[in-house]
């Protein structure tokens, strides 16, 4: 997962159902916490998968991360005051430095979704539709002040959305992967969907048009919400992934 970045944007408002939900912390740094119950608010954004700079995933991990596609809906939770060292994984980044951040809040849950019916293979949906993460507030925020240039990867915003030049900003969250009561994820799939941290910096980005989307819910604990409809209103942040306390992904 060290070449999945995410373009989030501000959506228009929407409360889904309020569904409560059992959460359980997957990444082994965080193994050890308590689970955590949340209940779905409204949602805030819309992250879709980028480029950065013009370097592409290797093709057989395009296929996947091209289809990565969470909409993030407030939440709230209690603190953890986990103090936790993060590195960048992504290869456009090995040379900005690492940061220590203490994490306090959860804010946001952030949930796999296809886009106007575009649902990828089977065998490439049963790995995305366990992407689900809980993205924790934290202090110090400090900027990581870098221009990059981002390239829409999902087929249905390619020709939407143009590449653009963003200056990324303050370090904002940790998105961390949890798993949801009732959400059978299979063993080889737990092994990939673990590791899935992100820091999500917020950007200062060119205005876009606004992209008229419909959404449908692929974690199967969500699959009977309703579709929802909504627009892009503007680009808030870039989630890039990241270690936790030198704790890397195997292979």
């Amino acid at each position: 997962m060290s070449n999945l970045d995410l373009d989030c944007y501000k959506t228009t408002t929407y409360q889904p159902p309020a569904i409560t939900l059992l959460l359980r912390h997957l990444n082994p740094v965080l193994g050890n916490l308590p689970p955590v119950q949340v209940t779905l608010g409204q949602r805030e954004q819309l992250c879709v998968p980028v480029a950065k700079n013009n370097v592409l995933p290797p093709a057989g991990v395009l296929d996947y991360l091209r289809f990565v596609d969470l909409s993030c809906y407030r939440v709230t939770g209690p603190a953890i005051n986990q103090t936790l060292g993060l590195r960048h994984l992504n290869p456009v980044l090995q040379n900005v430095p690492g940061i220590s951040v203490t994490l306090n809040l959860p804010q946001h849950l952030c949930v796999p979704v296809a886009k106007n019916g575009v649902v990828p293979a089977p065998d490439i949906l049963r790995v995305i539709s366990h992407i689900d993460l809980l993205c924790y507030a934290h202090q110090p925020n400090p900027s990581m002040n870098r221009a990059l240039t981002l390239t829409q990867l999902n087929p249905v915003l390619t020709g939407q959305i143009p590449t653009r030049t963003v200056q990324v900003t303050a370090a904002r969250q940790l998105c961390v992967p949890v798993q949801k009561s009732g959400d059978d994820i299979p063993p080889d799939v737990l092994t990939i969907v673990r590791w899935v941290d992100l820091e999500k910096f917020d950007v200062s980005s060119p205005a876009i048009s606004p992209v008229p989307l419909t959404l449908r819910h692929l974690n199967p604990v969500l699959g009977n919400l309703p579709p929802e409809d909504l627009r892009l209103t503007g680009a808030a942040q870039l989630a890039v992934p990241v270690s936790k306390n030198g704790v890397v992904p195997p292979g």
